[in-house]
């Protein structure tokens, strides 16, 4: 429930995998260096193309109605984190379940 309805889902012998598809379209950074030639000295120039966005595919294997397994495709990874795009996915269901579990137990985390 936490992650919404799947995208896409496919049974695998005995197993339901769900697929969460996910787009993040940021900001594009685009630098371009002018061209320079001055007499002998070599032609310098140049651009840099930075995309932050990329796409997240979130596969869940369920088994039994309990999440067994979970993997991530896609260009999900950005500059100083692996999986960045996809966890959010599973961050929000780690959340939801501890909230789940505190209520049933009348557990308070610290």
């Amino acid at each position: 429930m936490c992650a919404g309805f799947p995208t896409a889902t496919a049974d695998a012998g005995g197993s339901q995998i769900w697929t969460y598809q996910r787009t993040v379209q940021r900001g594009n950074l685009n630098v371009v260096i002018p061209t320079l030639a001055v007499g002998a000295v070599p032609t310098v120039g140049g651009s840099l193309n930075v995309d932050p966005g990329g796409y997240c595919n979130t596969q869940i294997r369920m088994v039994g109605g309990r999440v067994a397994e979970v993997a991530y495709a896609g260009d999900n990874n950005t500059q100083n984190h692996r999986d960045a795009l996809c966890v959010s996915t599973v961050d929000g269901c780690v959340a939801y379940a501890r909230q789940r579990h505190q209520v049933r137990t009348g557990a308070i985390s610290r």
